[in-house]
């Protein structure tokens, strides 16, 4: 079940090919907890960056939001394409069951590099919320909330090469490649049809509910197969994916449902990373 990783017959690019994976793994062991300092100093901006522009005119930032937001989206959309790919592998060869449980998604020839490069995003990607701020949009919980606990979780995760990541992180390119594109069209003032939010918004609570149904198998499996992970990452899993569930899934009534006009929220697609 965790034996060496899958040959694919996707050409491997270079930098995927000469990835060190080993000084990786080794860098996010020692220094993993140090999430929990970048959660912090972001807390801190959340709330001292909404007061210091009070009362100051919102910039535009219009251009920088369009490269921002269409950078991450090209990085969604090649880490999607990669690790899909190799989703898509195990599953017709080996099953489903070692796609929950082998932990090769995290060394594999071709995956490895986008795995470590899922985990680094979630730092830089605190910076969606420095546009929000210094533009005078309306910050909710849901977005500060999710992007702090995705980025210790992801951390804490791949630290330990548990079982599932494969699953997480490859539904998360996916939701990304659409909400970073969409991101990027809106700041472009293209005229984008709201029924592309509310999709976008829809597959964020799809993805939340196979995540919780993954842990669910993982915790299932633990004892009967090897699945690499443990009963606090499984505990924290949960919860962090339950309350996205929750979260999402109210966002989702209160801007498409419960405001008949559909002017509310059309425009404030919110990301789950989770991620």
């Amino acid at each position: 079940m965790n034996g060496s990783a899958p040959r694919l017959s996707l050409a491997e690019y270079d930098f995927e090919r000469r990835f060190d994976v080993r000084s990786a793994l080794e860098w996010m062991q020692e220094n993993w907890s140090k999430s929990f300092m970048f959660c912090g100093l972001y807390a801190v901006f959340v709330f001292a960056g909404q007061h210091f522009m009070r009362e100051r005119p919102k910039l535009n930032l219009r251009r920088p939001l369009v490269l921002w937001s269409l950078s991450l989206a090209i990085f969604s959309i090649i880490g999607a394409f990669r690790t899909v790919h190799f989703m898509a592998h195990v599953l017709s060869t080996s099953g489903f069951k070692r796609s929950v449980c082998d932990s090769s998604f995290y060394s594999g020839p071709v995956t490895k590099f986008w795995a470590y490069a899922f985990a680094l995003s979630k730092a830089p990607e605190l910076g969606d919320t420095v546009f929000i701020i210094l533009r005078k949009q309306r910050l909710i919980f849901l977005h500060w909330y999710h992007h702090i606990t995705v980025l210790v979780y992801s951390w804490y995760s791949y630290k330990d090469k548990v079982a599932g990541g494969g699953w997480f992180m490859t539904m998360n390119y996916m939701v990304h490649s659409l909400m970073y594109t969409y991101y990027a069209a809106r700041a472009a003032g293209l005229r984008v049809p709201r029924i592309c939010a509310m999709i976008i918004t829809a597959t964020q609570i799809l993805q939340m509910v196979m995540g919780l149904a993954v842990l669910g198998l993982v915790y299932h499996w633990l004892h009967e197969v090897h699945c690499p992970s443990n009963m606090d990452n499984i505990t924290w899993g949960v919860i962090m994916y339950l309350s996205y569930l929750i979260l999402f899934a109210i966002f989702f009534y209160n801007s498409y449902l419960k405001d008949s006009s559909g002017v509310k929220g059309s425009s404030e697609v919110k990301k789950s990373k989770a991620e």
